[in-house]
């Protein structure tokens, strides 16, 4: 039997968000559009393909997805709002993403968001997602100031890795300036440079080597500018490492095998670069569906690329994110 093509990273909005005060909601201007709404202001346009899993699951058959991991869609994390009101907008969230999925449980596989600027809030709303049928959780890459460094974060991935839950990665609330705010520079050199710092931030700050090597953690858009610049982090930890070295034992290089990536790179040589630094057990299908900045066809990169081998192919289509997911249908209560 083929491996399953499984998509890792993708994106739902509820159409049946309701207006909170102080959170972002949804104006629904047709029966297939709407926009995100942040306080008055427009966010962004989206379609039914966020909120209707009929016409998810018909693109994921035109683009040969078996399964794809939905998660939340960033600007619904609420990390800046008051702890308990953050905590209101992830039980909604995840209740609804259940909804979305349910009867297609097989091939739409949630993934919940926690209220992170509190670790005893996010523990406790991860475990309650984990027990109504959540397979993991997906997190913005820091809070306010905070990196993933942070102990209040460590914390929250501690209780992860104890409670066998993959963590995805994804960037949010990227750093505004004039200079960013024309051709999408935010999403086109914010977002990369954002994942490459928390990448830096678990490594440097000596977090891989404080949580155990079982957490299943994986960061989207390949790992932003990391891979390229893993050798100027390697020099500089060896070079200036009365600065650099920080808290880490060991030099960045040797923490590669402890995180994942998506193929979130579009074009063939990247993909090669990638799996060259993160190694081909390492790199998961990623398409950031539904939004205009994704890939389409899912997957095209991959089975473009003609440097890989069949069985390698066949790793970053699926065979890597099985192995990430775990048994993810084997409710959190009944693990041993």
């Amino acid at each position: 039997m083929a491996t399953p093509v499984v998509d890792i990273h993708t994106h739902v909005v509820p159409k049946d968000w309701p207006r909170l005060e102080g959170v972002p909601w949804l104006r629904l201007d047709t029966e297939r559009e709407a926009m995100i709404m942040v306080g008055e202001n427009e966010f962004r346009a989206i379609g039914a393909q966020c909120w209707d899993s009929f016409t998810r699951l018909t693109d994921m058959a035109d683009d040969g997805v078996d399964i794809q991991v939905i998660s939340p869609t960033p600007v619904f994390f609420c990390y800046d709002r008051p702890p308990q009101l953050a905590a209101k907008v992830s039980r909604i969230f995840n209740d609804l993403t259940l909804a979305l999925a349910q009867g297609a449980e097989e091939h739409l596989i949630a993934f919940c968001q926690v209220p992170l600027q509190d670790p005893d809030l996010a523990c406790e709303e991860l475990d309650r997602a984990r027990a109504n049928g959540h397979a993991g959780v997906e997190i913005g890459n820091h809070v306010g100031d905070a990196d993933l460094d942070d102990e209040k974060i460590v914390q929250f991935l501690q209780h992860c890795a104890a409670t066998d839950t993959p963590v995805f990665v994804h960037p949010w609330d990227m750093t505004g300036s004039p200079r960013l705010n024309r051709w999408m520079a935010q999403w086109l050199t914010g977002m990369p440079a954002e994942t490459h710092l928390s990448i830096l931030a678990l490594i440097l700050g000596g977090v891989f080597d404080r949580i155990p090597p079982t957490l299943r953690i994986c960061f989207a858009h390949g790992g932003g500018s990391f891979p390229f610049w893993l050798g100027r982090a390697e020099n500089a930890w060896h070079k200036r490492n009365d600065v650099v070295r920080g808290a880490s034992q060991y030099p960045p290089s040797h923490y590669v095998n402890r995180f994942m990536v998506d193929t979130v790179v579009f074009d063939p040589p990247a993909l090669r670069l990638l799996v060259d630094v993160m190694g081909e057990d390492r790199v998961m299908l990623g398409s950031d569906y539904p939004y205009p900045l994704g890939e389409r066809p899912a997957g095209q990169v991959v089975r473009s690329s003609e440097f890989l081998s069949a069985a390698q192919r066949e790793k970053l289509l699926g065979g890597n994110a099985l192995r990430f997911l775990g048994d993810h249908r084997r409710p959190l209560d009944s693990q041993s």
